[in-house]
């Protein structure tokens, strides 16, 4: 892996736990040598993830959209800002630049992102590991959620497997680095149908 995706809130959020999350996971992902694609933001989270790759020499790409360039403060002093035209965009580019992909706490957009690359994941688009990075508990609905849409018959026990989660940095970077996408030749049980 040469890259890693990490989806996160432009806001700092309700706890100090957040923001220091996002340095752990820069200081993590930099042992490793991975550089960091991310929204582009100097705010927030996505302003303490960037900032910490920034001090530490890493390398930093941030993806935004013209839209976005004012209202989320666009980071001025990346390794690489790109400006694009639309979110599709700015998640078809962040795709392409990343190995792997992890969410922070976040918003609307985090939220939709990591959902939006777990379903590419499991139509098979990418073979790449998701993960999310669930801090002080952020995450526990949505996986309460998955785990009813699996009992409910509307995600695969194997597709629930793909994504990874961890409350540590270093966890989630180990399962990243073993990750094997698993093989599904189909993915509707036709017995349901």
């Amino acid at each position: 892996m040469k890259r890693l995706c990490v989806y996160c809130g432009s806001n700092s959020g309700g706890q100090p736990d957040y923001a220091i999350a996002a340095r752990q996971l820069a200081h993590a992902m930099i042992s490793k040598n991975y550089g960091l694609v991310y929204g582009g933001a100097s705010v927030g989270i996505m302003g303490e993830i960037a900032d910490t790759f920034l001090e530490e020499g890493g390398e930093v790409i941030g993806i935004i959209p013209k839209g976005l360039f004012v209202k989320e403060v666009a980071h001025t002093g990346l390794t690489e800002l790109r400006e694009v035209n639309s979110m599709h965009e700015r998640k078809s580019l962040m795709a392409e630049l990343s190995d792997g992909f992890i969410a922070l706490p976040g918003g609307f957009g985090t939220i939709e992102e990591f959902l939006e690359i777990i379903t590419w994941s499991q139509l098979g688009m990418h073979q790449k590991p998701c993960g999310l990075l669930n801090v002080c508990h952020y995450y526990d609905k949505i996986i309460e959620f998955l785990n009813h849409a699996v009992s409910e018959h509307f995600i695969k026990k194997i597709h629930r497997s793909m994504v990874l989660i961890e409350e540590c940095p270093d966890a989630l970077l180990e399962k990243f680095e073993t990750y094997k996408a698993p093989e599904v030749a189909k993915w509707i049980d036709q017995k349901s149908i």
